[in-house]
């Protein structure tokens, strides 16, 4: 009965502080050569306390609304992939919607973590499938400051804030899809690898686990979703994975066997944003031209419950 969706404008917002490694030499004892030769990040963007995870999410969708030529009356679906919301309720959707003047969208949060950004881009595309939505808003916005301990140096050096969203819209009759079918999963009784848990929360993982796990298991899961595409993995014109850690990023990107492809490295400047990071660095890799409308990227978000989701979309 419907068609499919297509991504048609990206935008991304991050807050104004820079923080450094040299900074962080300053806060606990780690020093910038061990951080980049272990994680591979130079810098990160912390929000101030006055600038909760909806701003940042707000300002990203403005962002990707005025680059698609909308107004926010042309929404009616809003899905935000978060961790880090403080309250419950208004969700961070709605209070999107009301910072950006959407009236009466569906407004759905949506907690995968680090995969938070893919398995909301395909739940919007099922719902524009389905007919139960025309033009969504997806955003991933994450304040991982808020919920790190600052004191521990194997977490704190990792971690950024951000926001980053994309316009999804039905595509005409004639039109080929933008957005390919997901491939998503989890591994459950590993879901503790990663956490962010507690009264207040903090994050915690266990670092050689999701490294393992992101080498050695996702490969092969993320060239599955380039064959859902109908694409070989040589196809593509970037692969855009979670931005956890250069060291995964890289090993990953090579043994996915996508020869022809820009790798976004965005995690070497914002470091870890969880659910911001594929958004984020899709709208700078547009935003700097280095990809073209139409351009097969491969999005990949893994990491928090060990949950994964890809697909490949097309550029806006």
């Amino acid at each position: 009965m419907h068609h499919g969706s297509r991504i048609t404008a990206v935008g991304h917002y991050q807050p104004a502080r820079v923080l450094t490694n040299e900074d962080l030499t300053a806060m606990v004892d780690t020093s910038d050569e061990w951080i980049r030769s272990r994680v591979g990040i130079r810098s990160r963007r912390i929000a101030g306390p006055d600038e909760p995870v909806d701003e940042l999410a707000g300002h990203a969708a403005a962002k990707a609304l005025a680059s698609a030529g909308l107004t926010p009356a042309d929404v009616d679906m809003v899905v935000v992939a978060t961790s880090t919301a403080i309250d419950r309720s208004p969700n961070t959707a709605a209070r999107v919607a009301a910072r950006l003047g959407i009236p009466g969208p569906a407004a759905l949060d949506l907690n995968v973590v680090c995969a938070g950004f893919t398995h909301a881009l395909a739940t919007a595309d099922h719902a524009v499938r389905a007919g139960s939505a025309t033009r969504a808003l997806v955003i991933g916005a994450d304040k991982m400051s808020e919920v790190t301990d600052w004191t521990d140096r194997t977490t704190c050096v990792l971690v950024g804030d951000g926001a980053g969203a994309a316009v999804v819209e039905a595509c005409a009759p004639e039109e080929e899809a933008g957005i390919g079918p997901v491939l998503w999963g989890s591994v459950p009784e590993m879901g503790n690898a990663v956490r962010i848990e507690g009264t207040p929360p903090r994050f915690a993982q266990e670092g050689q686990s999701v490294y393992r796990w992101a080498t050695t298991r996702l490969p092969a899961i993320a060239r599955q979703a380039c064959e859902r595409a109908g694409l070989q993995p040589a196809d593509l014109a970037a692969v855009v994975l979670h931005q956890a850690n250069l060291r995964i990023i890289e090993p990953l990107a090579a043994k996915i066997g996508a020869v022809n492809a820009v790798v976004a490295r965005d995690v070497v400047e914002s470091g870890n944003t969880s659910a911001a990071s594929i958004p984020l660095a899709l709208s700078k890799l547009v935003e700097r031209g280095e990809l073209s409308t139409g351009d097969p990227a491969l999005l990949f978000g893994f990491g928090g419950n060990l949950s994964y989701a890809g697909q490949v979309v097309r550029c806006p």
